[in-house]
């Protein structure tokens, strides 16, 4: 069995990841991909604690479905706001977004 140590490292990792592409990209499906990065590493970790925990049972996998989830939606309507504003604007770049300010 692998130890749990390896898979929090590999989260650790894409989380970090998920972080730089979130600071630094100014493209917004970008960050949106980063953001996703950072969902799915703290479902790595949901699943990688409860088999840690309690092996037998599979709320670790449930948790992180959930997650996916509310991940596929938030991406879902992030999109067709980036849509329609690349319609409206011919650019996804994020610093000029502050146009839709009041």
């Amino acid at each position: 069995m692998v130890p749990v140590e390896n898979y929090l490292a590999l989260s650790g990792i894409l989380f970090a990841i998920g972080v730089y592409g979130v600071l630094a990209r100014r493209n917004a499906i970008l960050v949106l991909m980063s953001i996703e990065l950072m969902l799915n590493a703290v479902a790595l970790n949901f699943v990688a604690f409860a088999v840690f925990m309690d092996p037998e049972q599979i709320t670790g996998a449930v948790v992180a479905v959930f997650v996916i989830t509310v991940a596929a939606a938030e991406v879902g309507l992030a999109l067709a706001i980036v849509i329609r504003y690349f319609r409206m604007r011919a650019t996804s770049n994020i610093d000029e977004a502050a146009a839709l300010k009041w």
